[in-house]
């Protein structure tokens, strides 16, 4: 039977729990302070989606199985074909994500404009590609980079650095996180959509 006929793997609040490595009640705790995205059956139990599961343990920094990651819809860990602009300059951000839209009409684009609402965002929503900035307000550019490196719960999105910073140390500083695409700004926006049409088409 292929995979797409089975039922979908869905968690009981108790097997969330033993993944976690905690009681059962601390996960329905999770659940009642609206950490733990859930759903109740009709008989009044908790179930998790495997997704919103391995969401929330990456939001707490917490090592994801691989056998959970399997059963995400997304199985690289990342949503295909949707990119996180993370620039505190709004106009910049806004022409970017403008012009990743027209570009590519199908693709999901998201917005955040500090570190810590991206941190948010990528635990969350599991973006396939990133542009950017890395002088942000809250949690900086470096170190969003050094947790996408460490954890592979966010699934290896394809990381685009666009910075004003000239400190010949930053390109390096970076690309030792494992960033591949470095520019200075002003970037073209052209080039950036050559970049980012290779992971569009994967």
């Amino acid at each position: 039977m292929s995979k797409r006929n089975q039922k979908p793997v869905i968690f009981s609040a108790l097997e969330a729990a033993n993944i976690c490595g905690v009681v059962n009640q601390t996960a329905i705790n999770w659940i009642h302070a609206g950490f733990l995205k859930a759903f109740k059956t009709p008989g009044g139990q908790y179930r998790v989606y495997p997704d919103d599961l391995a969401a929330f343990m990456s939001s707490r920094n917490m090592q994801i199985p691989e056998n959970l990651l399997k059963e995400c819809k997304n199985q690289n860990g990342y949503n295909h074909n949707t990119i996180l602009i993370i620039d505190d300059d709004k106009v910049f951000n806004m022409l970017v994500a403008r012009y990743v839209e027209k570009q590519f009409p199908n693709m999901n684009v998201l917005q955040a404009y500090d570190g810590f609402e991206a941190g948010v965002m990528l635990a969350d929503k599991h973006p396939q590609c990133l542009v950017l900035d890395l002088d942000l307000p809250g949690v900086d550019g470096f170190s969003l980079c050094k947790k996408i490196n460490e954890s592979p719960s966010f699934g290896s999105p394809l990381v685009i650095v666009v910075t004003a910073l000239q400190d010949p140390q930053t390109e390096e500083r970076v690309r030792q996180l494992g960033v591949t695409h470095f520019f200075h700004k002003p970037a073209t926006l052209e080039r950036l959509a050559e970049i980012i049409q290779t992971v569009y088409r994967s």
